[in-house]
């Protein structure tokens, strides 16, 4: 006996050596490949990003692979290349022959981009501890909690081994067999092009990817704020004395990637004085004010400092609560970045977020002037080189394949940045309209043209814009929300009032309240819309709140009053962004001597258009399955928050080197208190979600461990199925967030079909047909010939008999035996093959 469990426990420590050994090696793999892309993308992004200072540096890995996933895809939907390591090794030498032309081209460019080099270590250096740490960090995180179980995480693993196990592009939907993905994919391709090229399985893919877009995402962050306040540090102003500011910003730009992907909204701290019942008393309190579900009970009897509610975390995202106007709820999403990395959904919002950090850099490029040059168009001349132009296009045409609601914000950012080029030469004026379209509409023809097969293949539910009557943001939800990036956004705007930094206060008042009235305007046509269309929809959904046309419009004006302290603070913050930026005087002109007004600008669009993201949802939402805002909250407000969490962090930066005496102290004493409270959530929620880092199975990036642990017999069914001649397979059909289509999941053979709720929301439900009951008719029906009309009918190979099968359906398993080969067989799980 004693023989026995030494020998078990040997076998138990070899295992756990094994797995850590197979973490160390992908870890290690994928490391140096995206690190050689960067390497190998440099030279290109040197000559491609000649205004910032770290001349694209830090963002050259994730710029290397959306060209190489680009390139690799589009010759894989053309026809010119497989689905394997051939056109993978294509991809990288074409890549490799850009990145030549622009360190060749130029002589004179590769003598500067020596000394750049010598000039630069500290950034250099600090930029690879910063993504070893972030890409190590968040690797050891999903070792700790690898589980690919819940949410979307089962759809996203679908996808990658969807993309992975396809011999031709587009990629095959595994839940709806004879389809291509009709979903933005992109980042489950370029998933699938570094597992491929590593020999990583999906399983272990699908949390390497979320580390690797951890690292990205922190270094893409600390380039933008390096780039910004280099910028500040060059003023045209010689007498400018501050010590600080000779510094480079090495450290201090680390704040960025702090605020992007650490800091939280306010409600971890809160679900802290909840634990310890702070301000709670019998009666109405501050809780039941709130209003935020969990926190307005009655805290446990055993008060707390950790919080211990089951799933605590999951609250964070759900701030923002929604109220027909007959009282019933409805869940909003507000999502932020340090709550997507403790879920760990790969979800293509995260996917996206290196790229949209990539689209930000690229405006900054536009404003600096670093892609100077002439097209001549049929209606007028866009003052940008054609390099510049196509980048743009690959970039936002990118951004669409990965995460189509992204374009909105990274379109924005680079035809405003290309106006806002155009203002410090001319002025603000009409004309500045016709450059936002002028660039605006060719680069988006550029882009739909450069991905046609993407968009070709691409059906959606969206529709069109809805009027939103009924769902307001209230203020309180907004500070929860928002309140750890407004501190020092507020702050900044009172620095620069305080400083006699110009502004034309008429013109920010008028254009904020201006764009509230033409969205307030836009809600109310699509009202009249809606009731000369579809009288009986609209009418139904008045009545079903109890009211009356009139009554209705009564009522949710009388809540929008009700509620007015969310659009004021939005104001608050719009009003003299605004005015700041329509300043009437040029940027140089009567400032102080410690200003360069450049990276201000920037930065203030920055502001602007986050706050237009989060006051758009109250007024009008994008149609979709839903019915509701859900999803426009959910991505507009997951926009906002990259695009004010890097303002908000240059801000926190110039007010802590700025500020002198009491002010500083008083500033730096707010900061830290900011900190606390925001860094409340990611500490107890990463020690929640990875058990205090202490894995029972241990540390494993591979979720198959856990599938082997739980289910051998299944476990043995996929691999053999991994290794069998390719087929559609029949398994049980079910409900989304299950356990149901685990074979396609696991295996990347395409069944016939899975979530039906996911592909109704990728593409007309229609076409799902009769697929649920065939396929319950093919297990349940005794009669072999309907069973072979169903097999022919959707050309099944192979059918799965297992545990789920068996729990779903009283399976017929007599018809099989007789008629089919059973080609595999252990414990409760039987496949049968086709001949």
């Amino acid at each position: 006996m004693a023989r026995l469990t030494c020998r078990l426990l040997n076998d138990e420590i070899q295992n756990r050596k094994s797995k850590i050994v197979n973490l160390m090696s992908a870890l290690i793999s994928w490391y140096l490949l995206i690190t050689f892309l960067g390497w190998l993308t440099f030279p290109l992004a040197y000559k491609l990003f000649p205004a910032l200072s770290d001349r694209g540096y830090t963002l050259a890995r994730a710029f290397g692979l959306l060209i190489w996933g680009y390139v690799f895809w589009i010759l894989a939907s053309l026809g010119l290349a497989q689905n394997d390591m051939g056109g993978l090794l294509l991809g990288l030498a074409v890549l490799g022959g850009l990145s030549a032309w622009a360190y060749v081209a130029q002589p004179e460019l590769r003598i500067e981009f020596i000394a750049w080099f010598k000039e630069n270590k500290a950034v250099l250096i600090t930029t690879e501890l910063l993504f070893i740490i972030a890409f190590g960090f968040m690797a050891v995180v999903r070792a700790a909690n690898p589980e690919i179980l819940g949410t979307e995480k089962p759809m996203e693993l679908m996808m990658i081994n969807g993309v992975m196990n396809s011999p031709t592009f587009p990629p095959r939907d595994l839940w709806l067999s004879g389809y291509s993905i009709s979903y933005y994919h992109f980042g489950y391709v370029m998933t699938s092009m570094l597992a491929k090229f590593t020999g990583v399985p999906a399983t272990m893919a699908f949390n390497l990817m979320i580390a690797l877009i951890f690292g990205l995402s922190a270094i893409g962050a600390y380039g933008i704020l390096y780039n910004l306040l280099s910028l500040r540090q060059t003023s045209n102003v010689e007498s400018q004395t501050e010590i600080e500011d000779q510094k480079p910003p090495i450290l201090s730009s680390l704040l960025a990637p702090l605020f992007l992907l650490f800091l939280s909204n306010v409600e971890g701290f809160l679900e802290v004085l909840h634990g310890r019942g702070l301000f709670w008393k019998d009666g109405p309190n501050f809780w039941t004010w709130l209003d935020i579900p969990e926190l307005r009970d009655a805290p446990a009897q055993t008060l707390t400092w950790a919080p211990t509610r089951y799933y605590w975390w999951w609250r964070a995202s759900r701030v923002v609560q929604d109220y027909e106007l007959n009282g019933t709820w409805r869940e909003t999403i507000d999502e932020f970045p340090a709550f997507s990395y403790i879920l760990s959904d790969l979800h293509p919002h995260v996917l996206a977020m290196p790229f949209v950090l990539l689209a930000v850099a690229m405006a900054l490029n536009i404003y600096l002037g670093g892609w100077r040059g002439s097209i001549n168009l049929y209606f007028g001349e866009l003052k940008i080189s054609k390099t510049g132009f196509f980048v743009a296009a690959l970039m936002l045409g990118g951004l669409a394949f990965l995460n189509t609601w992204d374009i909105l914000i990274a379109g924005a950012l680079i035809v405003f940045s290309y106006a806002l080029a155009q203002v410090k030469e001319s002025g603000w004026g009409w004309e500045r309209v016709e450059d936002i379209l002028l660039l605006g509409v060719p680069v988006m023809v550029a882009a739909y043209v450069m991905y046609l097969p993407f968009f070709i293949g691409f059906d959606s539910q969206a529709g069109g814009l809805v009027p939103n009557f009924m769902f307001i943001t209230r203020g309180a939800h907004i500070w929860v929300m928002w309140g750890t990036l407004f501190v020092s956004l507020f702050a900044y705007l009172i620095y620069l009032w305080r400083n006699h930094v110009s502004a034309n206060w008429r013109a920010g008042i008028s254009t904020a309240l201006g764009l509230v009235l033409v969205l307030l305007a836009a809600m109310f046509t699509l009202g009249i819309l809606g009731l000369k269309l579809k009288p009986d929809l609209i009418n139904s959904i008045i009545a079903s709140q109890g009211l009356g046309v009139n009554g209705f419009i009564a009522a949710s004006m009388t809540r929008r009053l009700a509620y007015i302290g969310g659009l004021l603070t939005m104001l608050a913050l719009l009003i003299p962004t605004l005015s700041f930026l329509f300043r009437s005087k040029n940027e140089s002109e009567d400032q102080p001597s410690s200003f360069n007004l450049q990276p201000a600008t920037f930065t203030l669009l920055l502001i602007a258009l986050g706050s237009l993201l989060i006051i758009g949802p109250d007024f009008v939402y994008l149609s979709d399955n839903f019915g509701y805002r859900i999803n426009t909250v959910f991505k507009f407000y997951y926009q906002a928050w990259i695009v004010l969490s890097l303002a908000s962090a240059y801000g926190t930066v110039v007010l802590l080197r700025q500020l002198r005496g009491a002010a500083n102290v008083i500033f730096s004493v707010v900061v830290a208190l900011v900190l606390l409270v925001g860094l409340t959530y990611p500490v107890f929620g990463f020690l929640t979600k990875t058990n205090n880092f202490k894995p029972a199975a241990g540390f494993t990036l591979d979720d198959f461990d856990r599938v082997q642990r739980e289910t051998p017999d299944e476990a043995a069914a996929m691999l053999w199925l991994r290794s069998a001649p390719d087929g559609i397979i029949a398994e049980a059909v079910g409900g989304a967030y299950s356990a149901y289509a685990r074979v396609s999941i696991y295996t990347g053979l395409p069944t016939v079909l899975g979530w039906g709720n996911h592909e109704g929301q990728w593409r007309d439900y229609a076409l799902q047909g009769s697929r649920a009951q065939d396929i319950e008719a093919l297990y349940t029906n005794p009669d072999w010939t309907t069973a072979h009309d169903i097999i022919t009918r959707y050309n099944i190979r192979y059918i799965y008999v297992g545990s789920l099968e068996r729990t779903t359906y009283r399976v017929s398993e007599e018809k099989f035996n007789l008629f089919l080969k059973p080609v595999f067989q252990q414990g409760i799980v039987t496949i049968y093959e086709v001949p």
